[in-house]
Order: structure tokens, then sequence, then C-alpha cells
């Protein structure tokens, strides 16, 4: 009875193994009928021929899906992208029969001529292998063969950042045959422009697709004239970020320097936020101490200057320097600069013409006090020395006379030109400070307005 059931086991199982094999060979045979031509793969297909060989050349119909954009380097001016690279093209060779179309594995694309397309300008690249090689080999009945990869490369991308951060630029990615010239081989775009997709939806970080567009175009090298394709795309620099961070930042620093048009003269602390502390911090000088009456209040001076020295500096550690670029956002940083060290030599010019006046009134006063002593003592010694005098001048007056003209000739001489001098520095002199104060809080704002102007104009609109 065990032997029986055995038997019947053995039987079963060899019976399923029978269907099984015939059911793969009516599958296999169904295909060989429905692709007669594919034996050719294996056998008479040589791979190292293009098809249409010592004929018209090879029409590559090319369409392009960009994935993503990972990252953009002002510094190493390029760009890293991930893109779905797909390439069609007719080869006689594997026409077959009906009208289906059959996907093979990617391994069997070792067996198959492909194009020797690259891509010019990239700095590394790779394709994806996970979990298996990211390609894609469809054959259909006419012969067309669809090949698809995914590819992540590195293409550099000049870049002009003279006007960073308002800044477009275009980049390019171009596709090139390495070996094949333009009598072998054609490439072509396979719907115009809209032969990309991917660049409406991609999100970057700092940059908007403003528009792309593509072009057929051809390179020239001295081995031969090789067709090319070139995808362009305009990058727009989003500014909402820096102006947040540094443009308006440093405008209000310029702005708090004003405030130092209002203060009184004579409060240097409150103006120049900056004196004798060594007692708090090592070495001479400190920053004010707001809770110091004595020295004042943190108010602008030198404070705002150190503060835009810090965003200068920040800013060259933080944007690009690549190729020593006098970029936009540089030129406003050294306005602010400039208006702010301005504010502080506008004080500067200000307390020294309020002091040197003060001197000059005080140094009047005291000569007019000792011209007064001095005429009451020349009265009274007069009288006194006239007699005398005035015989020694007598007998002495014919042997000076002569020498007396020419002395006095050199005295007027150096006293015109004293004169001149004294009325050429005059014109520099302020008769009233306090009015330097009073146009500063008028002059300083509107060229600072008026730089704005010129400023964005030039840089959003030329």
């Amino acid at each position: 009875m065990q032997l029986l059931d055995d038997n019947m086991y053995f039987i079963i199982l060899f019976w399923w193994t029978f269907l099984f094999y015939c059911d793969m060979y009516a599958v296999r045979a169904e295909e060989t009928d429905a692709l007669s031509g594919f034996q050719n793969l294996t056998k008479n297909y040589n791979k190292y021929l293009r098809p249409n060989l010592n004929e018209k050349p090879v029409k590559i119909a090319v369409t392009l899906e960009i994935a993503s954009i990972a990252s953009i380097s002002e510094d190493n001016m390029d760009y890293t992208a991930t893109i779905f690279l797909r390439q069609r093209w007719t080869d006689d060779r594997l026409v077959f029969e009906g009208s289906n179309s059959i996907t093979l594995d990617p391994r069997l694309v070792q067996l198959l001529w492909v194009p020797d397309t690259y891509i010019v300008d990239s700095k590394r690249s790779f394709l994806h292998d996970v979990t298996v090689d990211n390609r894609l080999v469809r054959l259909y009945s006419n012969g067309t063969v669809l090949y698809a990869i995914r590819i992540t490369t590195t293409v550099a991308c000049n870049m002009d950042l003279t006007k960073y951060p308002m800044d477009r630029q275009t980049c390019k990615l171009q596709l090139e045959s390495w070996g094949y010239t333009a009598k072998d081989l054609i490439y072509a775009w396979m719907r115009g422009n809209d032969s990309v997709r991917g660049m409406d939806t991609l999100q970057l970080a700092q940059y908007t697709v403003e528009k792309y567009y593509t072009e057929v175009t051809t390179g020239k090298d001295e081995t031969g004239i090789y067709p090319r394709l070139t995808l362009y795309f305009v990058l727009k620099r989003n500014i909402i970020y820096f102006i947040l961070e540094t443009y308006i930042p440093s405008s209000l620093l310029v702005i708090l320097s004003w405030i130092s048009f209002w203060i009184s003269q004579s409060s240097v602390p409150a103006r120049t936020c900056f004196v004798y502390c060594s007692q708090i911090q090592p070495g001479p000088y400190r920053l004010c101490n707001p809770g110091s009456a004595s020295e004042g209040s943190d108010l602008p001076g030198v404070t705002t200057v150190l503060a835009m020295t810090t965003i200068l500096m920040g800013s060259r550690s933080t944007f690009p320097t690549a190729n020593c670029f006098i970029k936009a956002i540089d030129v406003y940083l050294g306005i602010c600069f400039s208006f702010v060290f301005g504010a502080l030599l506008e004080y500067a010019v200000t307390h020294y013409c309020t002091e040197k006046q003060a001197a000059l009134k005080e140094r009047e006063k005291k000569i007019t006090c000792e011209e007064e002593e001095d005429n009451f003592v020349i009265l009274v010694n007069n009288d006194a020395k006239e007699k005398s005098i005035h015989d020694d001048k007598i007998e002495n007056n014919n042997l000076k006379s002569d020498t007396r003209c020419h002395f006095r000739e050199k005295i007027c001489f150096w006293l015109k030109i004293r004169e001149q001098i004294n009325i050429f520095f005059s014109c520099f002199t302020v008769k009233n400070p306090e009015k330097i104060d009073y146009y500063s809080r008028v002059v300083f704002p509107l060229v600072f307005l008026i730089v704005n102007l010129i400023y964005w104009s030039y840089y959003l609109y030329l």
C-alpha cells in the first residue's frame, strides 16, 4: 500500500513537470513565431556596426526629463541634476512581425548597438543601479529601439555674478556624440521644446526657472564635426532672502547713524560711543556701557561702523567669491558703510569747527585786552622818550632812511601773502557749526535715497 502511494506521488510529480515544460516550450514557440527576427541578436546581428552602415545617417530622436536639480554652486560654477535620457532610433535589422512591442532585460543592451551619447562639460556622472541598472530597452515591430537611462551628473555652468543676488544665470545641458560625426549620426529633439519635461514643476532653493528652450547645433573638433543637442534654461535668483538678511539690516544701520545729527555736539560719548574704559576690557578702548550715564548711551557712531564692518566681513565669508567678482551686494554694503562712516566724520568736522570757533573767540578777547594794556603803556612812556628819541632820529635819519624803506617793503610783501592765505582758508571756515547738523539731516537722507534709486534701477532693469 505504501509502495502504491509512492508510485502515485511520483507519477503526479512527473506529469506536472511534463505539463510545465510543455507550456514553457509553447510560450517560447509563440514568442519565436511572433518575433521571427529576434534570434538575430545572437546570430547575424553585429552590435559593433551602426544601422544603415554606408548609407544615410542614423537619426536619434531624444526626449529629456529633469527629475531634480540637487544643487547649484556659485563657487564651483556648476550644477548637479538627475535626468531621464530617452533615445529612439530605427534599426532595420530588428524588424519583426506583429504590432506589439517587447521590453528586454536591461542586461541585453550589451547585445545591441546604442549611440555613444555623452554629456558635454560634465565634471562627473554616474548611472543609477539600485536595485538594478536603471535602464530601459524596448523593441518595436518596425525596428524602433527605445533606450532610456537615469543619470546624475554635475555639469559646468559659467556664471556672471556681477549682479548677485539680482542675477540671472543661463545654464545649458549639451548632448553630443563622442565618435560618430554628422555624416553617421543625427540628433533631433523629438517634439521640440516639448521634448523636455520637469522644468515647469522644478523646485529650487534659491532659484526659479524663468524659461527654457532647446537647440540643435554641432560641435567642431579637430577630428570632425559632431551632432549636438542643447538645452538652455534661465535661472532667476530669489532675492527675498537677501533683502531680509542683508539689505534691510544694512539700511537700518545707515538710518540709525543719522540719529547723531539730532544729538548735542557737546555730548561726545553719545555721538561717538567710543571712550576710554580699560577697567572693563583689556586695551585702551571699549564700547560704551548703556547703563552708565557718565559714559553716554549706546547710540550711533563707532557702534554703527563696527556693525557694518561685521556685516561686510560676514558677507565675504557667506557669499560666493568666485573669480573675485565685485557683486551688486558688495556695492550696496560699500555704499552703506560709506554713509555710516560719513555720519561719524560729520560729527568730527562739526566738533572741530565748534572748538576752533570757541578758541578763536577766546583768542580775540585775549588779544583785545592785551592791546588795551599795551596802548596805555605806550602812551605813558611815549612822552618820556620823545625828546631823547627826537635828537637821535635827527642825527640818524639820513643814514637809515634807505634801510628802513627796504625793510618796510619786505614786511608789506609778506603781510599781503599772509592776508591772501587767511582769505583762502576763511572760505573753508564754518561760521556757524550748528548748521552742519541742520543740513546733514536733509542731505544724508536725500543722497541715500537718490543712490538707492540709481542702484536698484541699474541692477534690476539694466
